[in-house]
């Protein structure tokens, strides 16, 4: 299965110069774990990294730093790992595995960001692989019993 298939397709960006309570009020906004960094403007277009909903809480709140008063920039992760939009989800999972991350930016070969897929997106589109696994199990084991009912009814008649 290829990654775009899972991938979130919206990236949401923020400059490296906003605060840590900003990135937060914007994750919540827009319902999203991740930022992609971006500088300032008026070069906002270049991007410098990724800041996560967790690097909010291990790097800056649980050192006690004020939200106010620290910036993205200070604690985001300079280097973005990437996949290729062309990759399959194992390529992607071997990626996260090695690197010891939960996100992944989705890009095209010629370096334009497509999209973000976090750990979350593969187990989700694992859960749905799986039901329907488990619906064709049930589906089967119903018909073997209604043709086994069917098999003794007309016995008994």
């Amino acid at each position: 299965m290829n990654i775009t298939s899972v991938q979130t397709p919206n990236i949401v960006r923020i400059e490296r110069s906003a605060t840590l309570d900003k990135a937060a009020a914007l994750m919540r906004e827009r319902h999203v774990g991740a930022l992609i960094v971006s500088e300032d403007q008026p070069y906002a277009e270049r991007t410098l990294g990724i800041v996560t909903d967790r690097d909010l809480v291990i790097k800056a709140m649980a050192e006690g730093i004020a939200p106010r008063s620290c910036t993205v920039g200070e604690v985001m992760t300079p280097a973005l790992a990437t996949v290729l939009s062309t990759a399959s989800v194992s390529e992607a999972l071997r990626i996260m595995r090695t690197r010891g991350i939960r996100r992944l930016v989705v890009g095209e070969p010629d370096g334009k960001l497509v999209g973000i897929v976090s750990l979350d997106d593969i187990i989700d589109m694992f859960g749905a692989e799986l039901a329907g696994l488990s619906g064709i199990l049930r589906n089967e084991l119903e018909r073997e019993m209604g043709t086994a009912d069917q098999r003794r009814n007309t016995h008994l008649a």
